[in-house]
């Protein structure tokens, strides 16, 4: 459960300025704030079935552009190269380990 909040937070971070203002503002409380459904419906004014419905629709949304956009999953592997990156260059690695990840990471971003 945790792994799927931190994705979903994750997610929210790269595409929440797509979402409309509610959804956006109802997954950013429930995630980032870590409030409850109830907590959520007191202040915008619904039923607790209707933030859940709401969230629900929103993580939708947000699983959707990521899979046609992957910005999230490129992201991370951008991180993992420039991890091992770091690792490498704390090292007397061989050149050809720093160039491949230099490379791995000009695919990426390229």
């Amino acid at each position: 459960m945790f792994e799927k909040n931190l994705k979903m937070a994750c997610l929210l971070d790269f595409y929440g300025e797509i979402l409309s203002e509610r959804k956006q503002a109802v997954l950013s409380m429930y995630y980032n704030d870590d409030m409850s459904l109830a907590e959520i419906a007191d202040e915008i004014g619904i039923s607790r079935q209707g933030v859940r419905d709401l969230i629900k629709k929103a993580e939708e949304e947000l699983t959707f552009f990521e899979e046609k956009l992957g910005l999230f999953k490129t992201f991370r592997e951008a991180q993992g190269h420039l991890a091992n990156l770091k690792g490498l260059l704390d090292t007397d690695a061989p050149p050809a380990a720093l160039r491949d990840d230099v490379d791995a990471l000009i695919r990426i971003l390229g």
